[in-house]
C-alpha cells in the first residue's frame, strides 16, 4: 500500500544535517532506470545529499541496490503512477496513490526540501497547488526556466513558460518579483536585471495591461532591488541586456518550444554539412574541439529543469524525456536551491510587495 511519504524505519537512511530531495521515480518517459541513475550521478558529486524515491519498490529497489545506492535514499511504495495523458482534473481526484502524489506529499510534510519529477507538467502543477497551496499574495504560480545568453552566467531566467495561458498587470508583477528572487538565489546575481517581453521596446506598445505592468514593474523596482530595463522583444531573451524576462505562460511557452525546435534544427543542420563530403568531414575532425565546446553551451540537458514558483515548497520539474544527465542537471538546481532557502526568501519578497519591506541577498 502507497505510504504517501516515505516510511520511518529503523533501516531507512539518516537525512539528519543533510540536503533531501523527494524524487517521483516513476514519471519519466525513459523508465525509472533513468531516474536512478540521474540520483547516482548526483549523489556522486553531492555527499551531503540524501534522497526518498517514490514509486513502485519492486522496481526501484533492485536498482537502488544495483547502484550501492542504499545508504543515500529510501523508498517510499506508491504503487499508482500519473501517465503523460492523464488530465489534471482526474490525478487530482484519484492520484493520491501515486508517485507523483507521494513526492510532493514529502515537501508537504517536511520530510524533504525539494521535490523532483519528470511526469506530466499539468499533473505537477495540479498537485503541487491542492497540496502545497500557493504562497500568500500569490495569485499564479508561474514555471520559471534557464534560457542560454550571452550573459557571464551562461543563462537568463524566463518566467511564465506554461503555468498559465493568462497574466494580468499584478500576476506580471508578482513574476517579476519571483524571477528577481530566483536569479538572486539560483545564480548568485545581486541585483538582476528585469525586462517585460513585448512586441517592441517603445512604451506605447504592447496591450494594455502591459503597459500598465510596465509603470508597476518599475515603481517596485528600488524597493525589490532589481533593475528595470523596461520592454524587450524576442531577440533579446539570449541577450546580454537583462537577466530575467517576464510574460505570460502562453506567449512563454510559444518562445521556450520554438527555442527547443530551432536548436534541434541547427544541430541536425550541422551534421548533415559536416557530412556532406570528405574534405566537410575533415573540417569537422579539425573542429572537433569547437564543437564540443558548441554543443556543451547550447546542451539542453545542462538546464533541465523548470521551477514551480509561487508555491509553499519548492518543486522542480524534468524534462519527460531527460537522460540521466538531464536528470542529475534537475536535481543539481534543486539542491542549490534548497541549499539556499530559497522558498523563504521567495515568501518575503513576494511580501515585500503587499506593503512589508525584506531584505534579501543571495546566499
Amino acid at each position: 500500500m502507497p505510504t504517501g511519504h516515505a516510511d520511518k524505519t529503523a533501516d531507512a537512511p539518516s537525512h539528519r544535517g543533510r540536503v533531501v530531495v523527494s524524487v517521483d521515480g516513476m514519471g519519466s518517459d525513459n523508465g525509472p532506470a533513468v531516474v536512478v541513475d540521474g540520483i547516482a550521478k548526483s549523489a556522486a558529486i553531492n555527499p551531503d545529499v540524501s534522497f526518498i524515491l517514490h514509486g513502485r519498490a519492486s522496481e526501484l529497489e533492485p536498482l537502488v541496490a544495483k547502484r550501492k545506492l542504499g545508504h543515500r535514499v529510501t523508498i517510499a511504495d506508491a504503487q499508482d503512477v500519473v501517465s503523460m495523458d492523464d488530465k489534471p482534473s482526474h490525478v487530482m481526484r484519484n492520484g493520491k496513490d501515486t508517485s507523483m502524489w507521494s513526492a510532493i506529499e514529502s515537501v508537504r510534510q517536511n520530510d524533504a526540501q525539494v521535490a523532483v519529477s519528470c511526469g506530466n507538467t499539468g499533473a505537477l502543477m495540479a498537485i503541487s497547488m491542492i497540496r502545497l497551496r500557493k504562497l500568500e499574495g500569490v495569485n499564479r504560480p508561474a514555471i520559471a526556466c534557464l534560457w542560454p545568453s550571452r550573459n557571464p552566467s551562461g543563462f537568463n531566467v524566463m518566467l511564465d513558460v506554461g503555468a498559465d495561458i493568462r497574466a494580468d498587470q499584478d500576476d506580471l508583477l508578482q513574476y517579476a518579483l519571483m524571477g528577481a528572487s530566483y536569479a538572486r538565489n539560483g545564480l548568485g546575481l545581486t541585483r538582476p536585471r528585469i525586462g517585460l517581453l513585448n512586441v517592441g521596446t517603445e512604451e506605447h506598445k504592447g496591450r494594455a495591461e502591459l503597459k500598465v505592468a510596465h509603470d508597476l514593474i518599475e515603481k517596485n523596482a528600488r524597493s525589490a532591488e532589481f533593475d528595470f530595463v523596461g520592454f524587450v522583444e524576442g531577440g533579446d531573451i539570449p541577450s546580454d541586456r537583462v537577466d530575467v524576462i517576464v510574460t505570460d505562460g502562453f506567449t512563454g511557452n510559444v518562445a521556450l518550444k520554438t527555442g527547443e525546435g530551432t536548436a534541434a534544427l541547427i544541430r541536425d543542420l550541422l551534421r548533415e554539412a559536416f557530412n556532406h563530403s570528405i574534405l566537410s568531414k575533415l573540417a569537422a575532425v579539425l573542429a572537433l574541439g569547437s564543437l564540443k565546446r558548441l554543443q556543451k553551451r547550447i546542451d539542453p540537458r545542462r538546464v533541465n529543469g523548470g521551477i514551480f514558483l509561487g508555491l509553499n515548497g519548492t518543486v522542480v520539474k524534468s524534462h519527460g524525456s531527460a537522460d540521466a544527465t538531464g536528470v542529475s542537471a534537475a536535481i543539481k538546481l534543486a539542491v542549490t536551491l534548497a541549499e539556499g532557502n530559497f522558498n523563504e526568501r521567495l515568501a518575503a519578497r513576494v511580501a515585500s510587495a503587499e506593503g512589508h519591506p525584506v531584505q534579501e541577498h543571495a546566499p
